[in-house]
């Protein structure tokens, strides 16, 4: 799942629409049509390229995989074997842990644009031909650059890359100009042992609701990291980095597929009116904040700002009374199920008091705390909709950084903590899906605050709510 949602025209989000020299984007509007993001955001690092320290074993890998992969070939290279039937053993039984760990894990190919499909029987490989044969370049996810317009990588299993490698492939070299690189035998033979550790090591329910913090590669402290760490609990419920700028997701493919599924966007345009409107919190209903805010109006007014000991009657009745108030003055706006919807309305006091006692029991909300604000709900979406518009190609860099520095600030401005933060995406989650059912919609957010309140790789342990506005962005 990438997200939760609905779609929604603007100008150009965070940027100048202009007339682009390049390719045009495939499926993105008429033919006359250029791909604006591939002028305003090419750059020179297609591929991975990781210096090698001087120094073995000192190299500080991204992810926990890359670190795995590097340091089974550095003690390996640090063993000294008796002979060379032992060393060519103790090389098999290397290989074979190098592949074990691929096999538990995506591996990501890159393709030209051009080349690619989301048909994966459609697309181009990249052939190298070297003096050992004919070879595919493939990488783990943690090693991948920061996206580029003109080279993208679409996400493989082991078992798929064996299935839909050309036969004529001799190898695959994984990792190459990194610290971890290791050259790989493609034949028939070792197709099949590629399908049988698939088989062995992928757990896809495994990949999911973990807690994920790149080592290496994230920005430093600022806004943009605080405003990355707005999506920790979806990145939580899909196992991606909650502080990676560089988002690739599960590959072009199969990210224009989920950006098409859960919000209707599939091509720039759609991205940046979906993200202005996240924003904006335009998303949203308006009226689930106006609730909060008329308990909140009450709060201050009767029990000294304290949210919880607002009588549930007197909440109601101001709810109902201001809105016919607002209703009264704007005669013109009253449709045919103007009662229904004040029903509606007035209806949720009862179900976020309902929500709340839940949270309450299951930890997510201390004993007399109350949700102030729904903010969060947009606000946690639109810092992964940056990040999806990017590693999609519908946002450019810089578009990408801007939108999530502005949700950033716009949370800050609508919560006081993480945990106040967590509690409102939570309610907004709910509200949205959940339907009073606490089911699965309900349980992985549960399950992201715990982790997120309790995991030392947490931003809510190694970021401040609150920041400064004049930090630097980094990344």
């Amino acid at each position: 799942m990438i997200a939760e949602a609905e779609t929604g025209d603007v100008g150009v989000f965070g940027g100048r629409k202009r007339a682009a020299r390049g390719e045009r984007y495939a499926g993105e509007g008429p033919a006359e049509e250029r791909y604006v993001v591939g002028e305003l955001d090419d750059h020179d690092e297609a591929l991975p390229r990781i210096p090698t320290p001087a120094q073995p074993g000192t190299w500080q890998a991204p992810d926990a995989l890359e670190q795995h992969l590097y340091e089974l070939l550095t003690r390996h290279a640090a063993t000294e074997w008796e002979d060379e039937e032992a060393a060519e053993e103790a090389r098999g039984d290397m290989t074979l842990a190098y592949l074990e760990a691929l096999a538990g894990d995506l591996v990501y190919v890159p393709f030209r644009r051009e080349d690619t499909s989301p048909d994966p029987g459609r697309r181009t490989f990249h052939v190298h031909d070297t003096p050992v044969g004919r070879l595919v370049a493939v990488y783990t996810r943690g090693v991948l650059p920061r996206p580029h317009p003109h080279f993208v990588f679409e996400a493989y299993t082991l078992r798929d890359l064996a299935d839909d490698l050309p036969r004529d492939v001799d190898g695959i070299a994984v990792n190459s100009q990194t610290p971890c690189p290791m050259l790989m035998s493609a034949d028939a033979e070792e197709r099949q042992v590629w399908r049988a550790l698939h088989n062995e090591h992928w757990d896809e329910d495994g990949r999911a609701e973990r807690l994920v913090a790149l080592r290496a590669g994230a920005p430093p402290l600022g806004p943009l990291l605080h405003g990355l760490a707005l999506g920790a609990h979806m990145c939580f419920v899909n196992g991606e980095a909650w502080n990676n700028p560089h988002y690739h997701g599960l590959g072009l493919s199969i990210e224009h597929e989920r950006l098409a599924k859960w919000w209707g966007v599939t091509d720039r345009a759609g991205w940046q009116e979906t993200q202005r409107r996240l924003l904006a919190r335009e998303v949203t209903p308006w009226y689930w904040e106006y609730v909060l805010d008329t308990r909140t109006a009450l709060a201050h007014r009767y029990t000294d700002g304290r949210l919880q000991a607002v009588d549930a009657t007197a909440w109601r009745e101001c709810v109902e009374s201001t809105l016919r108030e607002r209703a009264a003055q704007q005669p013109d706006e009253i449709g045919p199920d103007w009662e229904e919807f004040v029903g509606h309305v007035v209806g949720l006091v009862g179900k976020v008091l309902r929500y709340e006692g839940r949270f309450r029991a299951d930890g997510l909300l201390a004993a007399d705390a109350a949700v102030r604000s729904v903010a969060a709900w947009d606000l946690g979406r639109a810092s992964m909709m940056a990040r999806w518009g990017y590693g999609s190609r519908f946002a450019t860099r810089a578009e990408m950084r801007e939108a999530v520095v502005e949700a950033s600030e716009a949370a800050q401005s609508a919560h006081t903590s993480w945990q106040d933060f967590s509690a409102g995406y939570a309610l907004g989650r709910c509200l949205h899906f959940d339907d009073e059912e606490f089911g699965g919609w309900y349980q992985e957010m549960l399950a992201a605050h715990r982790t997120l309140a309790t995991h030392p790789d947490s931003p809510w342990h190694t970021v401040p709510f609150h920041v400064p506005r004049g930090a630097a962005l980094g990344g």
